[in-house]
Parts: C-alpha cells; structure tokens; sequence
C-alpha cells in the first residue's frame, strides 16, 4: 500500500509539472513565450548571458546533430539495416572490392544513443523554460536574476552536490546505461554467427529468444531449467554452508581457553592470501582423472580406479561445492569473528543470571544479533555466488559436458552458459536473452528480498 502511494503521488507531481509548464506559456510574457521556442531566450535578454549563450549553443548543436545524423539513426532502428556488404568487380583495374554495406550492430547502437540525447535534449530544454519562469518571477518581485558570479557561488555552496554529481551521472549513463540497454535490446534480435555485420545483418525477431527459452524450443527450455535450478542450489549451498562453517570457527577460536588465538586466525586466513584463481587451478589439476590426487590414492593401493571427481555429474556439483568452502570459509570466519567480539557482555550476563545455558544463548543472543548485521553481506554473497563464474568455470569448465544441454555442461551455471553463448558460439542474442533472465533473478533477490530483512525493517532497534 505505501509503495502503491508513493508511485500515485509521483504521478501526480508529474502531471502538476507538466500543468505547470504550459501555464507558463499561457501567462508568461513575450521573452518568456519566446524561450519556448529558442532556449537561453529567457535568460540571455535578462542579463545572464553566459547562461543563455550555452542554451542557444545546446540547441544548435542539437538541431544540427539531428540533421545530419541524429534523424537517420532513429530510422535506421527500424529495421537495422538492409543493404549487405558485397563483393562488385571493378571494370577499371580489374578485381573485385568490397562494397560497403550497413552494419546493424552500429546502426542499432547509435540508435540507442541518439535516443539518449533526445532524452537529454528535452530534460535541458525543460531547464532552461523553468529557468525563463523563474527569472520572470525574481523581476516581477522587484529583484535581478543571478549573474555568473553569483550562479558560480550558489553551485560551489548551496547546489555544490550538483556540481561534484553531474560529471559522474554523465559518465554512468555513457559506459553503463547505454551499454546496457544496447545488450538488452540485442536479445530481441537474431545475431549470432549467421549474422555478423557487416557481412551480414541480423534484424528484430520480437520475443522469438525468450519464448525459446520459456517453451518453444525443448532443449533449450530444458538447459534454462535445470541450470537454473542447479543455480539456485548451488548459491544457497556455497553461501549458507560458508557462512555457518565460517561462524562455527570463529566461535570455536573466540571461545575462552582456547590459546593463540590470533595464530589459529592467521593458519585459517592463508587461503587469502594465495589469489582465488590460482586456488582453482591448482585444485582442477589436483582433482582431475589423471590428477596427483587420484595417482596418490592409486599408488598406495585405497583406489583401483580413478575417481572421477570432476568428471562425474554428481560428484563434480559436490566437489565444487567443497572447494568453494576452502576459499570461501575464510572470509566468513573474519566477518562472524568481528561481529562477536563486539557482542556487548552483558547480554550473556544477563542471560547466565536468567538461567540460559550455552546453546539457549547462542540461539537466542549469538545467532539473531550475528544474523542482524550480517543480512545484507548474506543477500550480497548469494547474488554473487548465483554469479560465482570462477569457482565453476575454473574447476570444471562446467563440465562434464551433456547432450541433454544446449551448449552447456551439468556445472554450468547460468552466467558460465552465458558464457560460452557468447564466446563460443558467437551467440549473442541468445545470451543477452540468459542475461535478462539472470538480472531479474538477481533483481528480485536484492530489492525484494532485502528489504524484507530485519538489518533494513528494524534498523533502528539496533544497539
């Protein structure tokens, strides 16, 4: 009900700006009705200059851009090009050359972008029309609109965070918004290796991926079900088992008596300090058919044949898993340690006063105050094991590999199926598909499930 009043609310604030601004034009002055039509209007006749000059500029170049270029890349959206790169003979010398065609995968990303500026073009036009209203209104009080000085103060003092912000926000829109919705809409087109531009172009195909993926194509459904399930196994597993053997050890080194505690750390953290990577390849080796392990335990005669620890469907998930402890556990056990040494003692006090013992304290004083702080690290690690590429792709390659998939081995996860979409088979629209799926997943889990925690809905009883 709050969330359903909070979107009626700003609805209505936008539908009151939008009245706001044609009252403006219907009862604004003539240089105000003016900057309606050539920005920077309203402030350039009313002594800002530098300001309005930048308006007119803007608008210029905007005009421009659009004539030039900016028209044909909407078009060329529509249908992302139509004529291919060929080969024609030149009668003049002789040989063949190649005639340039049209390159969809440039066509639709400019697209994007000057849809982008259009986007941006308005939200500056807007500005500068809500920048005419107010400089009318200062004049009609009796004042002066700000010079460049003053505008130069106010957003170094009062406005100083739209000054430190604007750069970032446009930065974040160029090399992540734009790249993202530009991989958003590949999903909806038919690019793969049959259709690379420029030799070849690839167009829109609607929803064709995503019904492949929900129920059109068997294998494909199949492969996107299993992995996803196989997914969510495997990120609850990596991220609760980490995080209860990482909590089970710091109690057990924190626990009174027990000597050297910082040395018991220090041996359990080593495993840090060796890069994650090289952890994994040095396991995948060790762990394979014809690896030390397995040589090991043949020689001194406890195994006849190998153990097919990467190799087996089943006994590759749980090998994974057990590996994923080793470089895991470590970072858990720091976290929990951190935690309980600034559990206050006087709750245990009061509770040993109370006649608690030791497991009615850790379940009802250790656990909820460890389970408070740590929610949102617990959402965090299990939306990045859900992403966890390397421990799979490192240790099995998502292996072994099974004509029941499309493309994928039984470890796949979801993003190392993606994964070899795109490199591998050069099947971008299909991946970018699996990587809308993965997004909402993840969406869900951090929006959703986050605020739903007790870190986030009783913050303030914390103490």
């Amino acid at each position: 009900m709050e969330s359903t009043q909070k979107l009626k609310n700003l609805v209505n604030k936008v539908f009151k700006q939008i009245g706001l601004f044609f009252k403006g034009f219907k009862e604004g002055n003539a240089i105000t009705k003016g900057s309606y039509f050539v920005m920077g209007l309203g402030q350039f006749l009313r002594g800002q200059i530098f300001k309005g000059s930048l308006y007119l500029v803007t608008q210029l170049m905007f005009i421009y851009f659009m004539i030039t270029s900016g028209v044909s890349n909407i078009i060329g959206l529509k249908d992302l090009g139509s004529k291919m790169q060929e080969r024609v003979w030149d009668e003049a010398r002789g040989i063949f050359v190649v005639a340039k065609g049209d390159n969809s995968m440039l066509m639709l990303l400019f697209g994007v972008a000057t849809i982008f500026i259009v986007i941006g073009f308005i939200i500056t036009y807007v500005m500068s029309v809500h920048g005419s209203l107010q400089n009318e209104k200062i004049l009609l009080s009796g004042k002066k609109p700000n010079n460049l000085k003053k505008d130069i103060e106010l957003y170094l003092n009062d406005k100083y965070h739209v000054t430190v912000l604007t750069l970032p926000v446009i930065l974040t829109f160029l090399f992540t918004i734009v790249p993202l919705v530009f991989m958003i809409l590949i999903a909806f087109t038919n690019f793969d290796r049959n259709h690379q531009p420029p030799g070849n172009l690839f167009t829109w195909v609607g929803f064709e991926n995503f019904t492949a993926v929900l129920w059109n194509d068997p294998l494909k459904s199949r492969t996107f079900v299993e992995l996803l399930v196989w997914t969510l196994i495997w990120a609850v597993l990596a991220t609760g088992l980490n995080y209860i053997f990482g909590m089970v050890l710091a109690l057990m080194i924190n626990k009174k008596g027990i000597k050297i505690k910082k040395f018991w750390r220090t041996i359990f953290v080593i495993t840090i300090a060796v890069p994650q990577f090289v952890s994994l390849l040095l396991m995948s080796q060790l762990l394979a058919d014809l690896g030390t392990l397995n040589v090991i335990l043949r020689e001194f005669g406890f195994i006849e044949t190998f153990l097919p620890f990467l190799s087996d469907p089943n006994m590759a998930k749980i090998t994974v898993i057990i590996v994923n402890l080793w470089v895991g556990v470590p970072y858990s056990m720091l976290i929990t340690s951190g935690i309980l040494m600034n559990i206050p003692t006087d709750l245990y006090e009061s509770a040993k006063i109370d006649g608690a013992n030791a497991w009615v304290q850790f379940w009802k004083i250790t656990l909820p105050y460890m389970l408070f702080v740590t929610g949102p690290y617990l959402i965090t690690q299990f939306i990045g094991n859900i992403n966890n590429f390397n421990v799979i792709y490192l240790l099995t390659r998502g292996g072994p590999l099974s004509l029941d998939y499309f493309q994928a081995g039984k470890t796949d996860l979801l993003v190392t199926w993606l994964y070899k979409l795109t490199v591998n088979e050069q099947n971008y629209s299909f991946a970018s598909t699996i990587g809308i799926f993965i997004f909402l997943i993840s969406a869900f889990f951090s929006l959703i499930v986050f605020n739903k925690t007790a870190s986030t809905q009783k913050e303030e009883d914390f103490q």
